[in-house]
């Protein structure tokens, strides 16, 4: 390969999960001269980092994406530059509650070279931990440059015709010595964006919402500044949204709120049964406001009054936000989200208009695992070790094309990839041929095996037992063995439930 067309510098935006994987991997291959990694946060961990204060909450603003409430700041002139600190809400405190644990296995979750501390379900202090750990064994903590936000990342042109593009990114560290922000620019052969997507809140559009929000100042918020259920007692509590953090947050709310606690389903989780449980009645989606008379109304003809409800917690997750990216000058937006989609991207991964640009993390499937399949497939391609090349264009735009009619049929999120359709082993295979494996000398990453170990934790431990299981229980302390696994039972030991199943389920624990 040409010199003009090797990738010697790489770039890695966050050191949450992604960026630790895709770091490691990215050292491993012992061939880049220069591999930084920027976070704006004072430690590693990304959402794992424990805010216990989230003070103050922001206001609720419905219907408002990213591009909206999270605009890139305005660039200081003449670089290198000191400023007085920028003040502005950036969304990098976490979404994490006091009880949070894992929802996944741990030997499913955790990189596949070092287990957490351990499960399967452990608490959210325990992935932190491990975080800040994985920079220090890996070496990779020197690569780290901590508060530090990518204030812009622009697309440079090839330094040679035929060449690779290139890009800068503009960066700003706060100094807490000075008390100011320190302005700078640096030039990178790649660039991988691993800066998550638990940043920005988002709450749908209902009507007459914004008028109720503003009739009735704090009543309402979104479930990132949740922390502890004790603000609650004695108070009366409706939770839209059924996903985990939702189910979580109304579950542990039964324990000090006045009874029952509301919650607003569109559809019901894998983990509900047919009636709510204990001091829980549940409701169906909201209809509309009414600022002028406090009334909340729902789907089904029925409301509730000014007096049932002191609060209104939004449990409906998160958009990915990129404000650092510069449209104007890369030929255009990076995520279409009105799609809710990466623009042009191949496997979740790959960008077809920048192949020097690359995303690890957006799929919500096996977290910490699957990103090890995307940073070592990427560290692979960006040091031309890899065995698989990328296909076409053409075909790389037909499997988006494809994706995205078969998702629109389903009725699912492009980006969420099924367990039990074979969507997952379909897309870490993919990853893992485009890998290959190391040099001889031992040099680069081998991707994970996704063993029947691991597969059978995925399949069978769940941290929220399915309804109309249990009656049979047997205490069980290691993975059983084969014909133990078919006899139908639900096993528990400790805190965690072992559920064997007539049928594969999703990953619905995610």
């Amino acid at each position: 390969m040409s010199e003009e067309k090797k990738i010697k510098s790489v770039a890695v935006v966050g050191a949450g999960a992604a960026g630790a994987i895709t770091a490691a991997a990215l050292k491993a291959e012992n061939y880049f001269e220069r591999i930084r990694v920027f976070d704006r946060r004072e430690t590693p961990g990304g959402t794992w980092i424990f805010d216990s204060d989230p003070q103050p909450a922001l206001k609720v603003q419905p219907g408002k994406l990213p591009p909206d409430v999270d605009p890139p700041l305005e660039i200081p002139p003449n670089l290198p530059q000191v400023t007085t600190p920028d003040r502005r809400e950036r969304f990098s405190q976490t979404p994490i509650y006091n009880s949070l644990t894992t929802n996944v296995p741990d030997i499913a979750m955790s990189f596949s070279d070092r287990r957490f501390a351990y499960g399967p379900f452990a608490p959210h202090y325990i992935p932190r931990q491990y975080l800040e750990s994985y920079f220090s064994a890996h070496g990779t903590d020197k690569l780290l440059s901590l508060n530090t936000t990518v204030e812009d990342v622009t697309k440079l042109p090839a330094t040679v015709s035929g060449g690779l593009e290139r890009w800068k990114l503009t960066l700003r560290k706060y100094d807490p010595a000075r008390h100011v922000d320190a302005w700078w620019e640096e030039e990178f052969d790649a660039v991988i964006l691993a800066n998550g997507h638990y940043s920005v809140p988002y709450v749908p559009h209902v009507d007459g919402l914004e008028a109720y929000i503003a009739a009735y100042p704090g009543r309402v918020l979104h479930s990132k500044y949740y922390r502890t259920p004790l603000p609650y007692t004695n108070k009366k509590v409706l939770v839209i949204g059924n996903s985990a953090s939702g189910h979580d947050l109304t579950a542990e709310l039964v324990s000090t709120a006045t009874l029952p606690v509301l919650q607003s389903r569109r559809s019901a989780s894998r983990w509900d049964g047919d009636v709510p449980p204990p001091g829980i009645r549940w409701k169906p989606v909201i209809q509309s406001y009414s600022a002028s008379t406090g009334e909340i109304h729902f789907s089904d003809g029925t409301t509730l009054s000014e007096s049932d409800i002191d609060h209104v917690i939004y449990a409906t997750g998160y958009k990915p936000s990129f404000p650092f990216w510069n449209s104007a000058r890369n030929g255009g937006p990076l995520f279409d989200y009105a799609a809710n989609k990466l623009v042009g991207n191949y496997l979740h991964t790959f960008i077809r208009a920048h192949p020097t640009l690359a995303i690890v993390g957006i799929p919500r499937v096996l977290t910490f695992r699957s990103f090890e399949y995307q940073a070592v497939a990427l560290a692979r391609l960006f040091s031309a070790r890899n065995t698989g090349v990328l296909p076409s264009v053409s075909e790389q735009e037909r499997w988006e094309r494809e994706r995205e009619e078969r998702t629109r049929r389903e009725r699912r999120k492009f980006h969420d990839v099924d367990w039990e359709s074979g969507e997952t082993l379909a897309w870490l295979g993919a990853l893992f041929d485009i890998a290959g494996l190391g040099t001889l000398r031992g040099e680069g990453r081998i991707p994970p095996a996704l063993t029947e170990e691991v597969i059978w934790a995925i399949e069978h431990v769940r941290k929220y037992p399915e309804p109309g299981k249990g009656k049979e229980k047997e205490k069980e302390t290691e993975v059983p063995s084969k014909d133990k696994q078919e006899n139908g039972k639900e096993r528990r030991d400790g805190e965690w439930v072992l559920v064997e199943r007539q049928r594969k389920d999703l990953l619905a624990f995610i």
